[in-house]
């Protein structure tokens, strides 16, 4: 089991707003930006999420291949989640 990372303040993010993730990419620009809200530097949240700098850097810049857990890990310690969900107009 996972032991859950120190928690870190939410500040002003808005939960209301919404975006939809279709690529690494889109889910990194989401990390980064959460993270600069939260006036953190990636060393800093590498440290409070007990991962290397590198694998923030890399989920940061839209690596396709890093630890689904670990981002869990990282978007949990930001406040964040992943809601799955059917596409608007897809049948059942």
């Amino acid at each position: 089991m996972h032991s859950k990372p120190e928690s870190i303040p939410i500040g002003n993010f808005d939960p209301l707003i919404e975006s939809t993730v279709r690529s690494s990419v889109t889910l990194g620009d989401i990390v980064r930006e959460r993270r600069r809200l939260l006036a953190l530097k990636q060393l800093e949240l590498a440290g409070l999420g007990n991962t290397g700098n590198r694998f923030i850097v890399e989920l940061e810049q839209g690596k396709p291949t890093v630890q689904l857990q670990k981002v869990l890990d990282v978007l949990d310690l930001l406040g964040l989640e992943v809601v799955v969900r059917p596409k608007a107009g897809a049948g059942r």
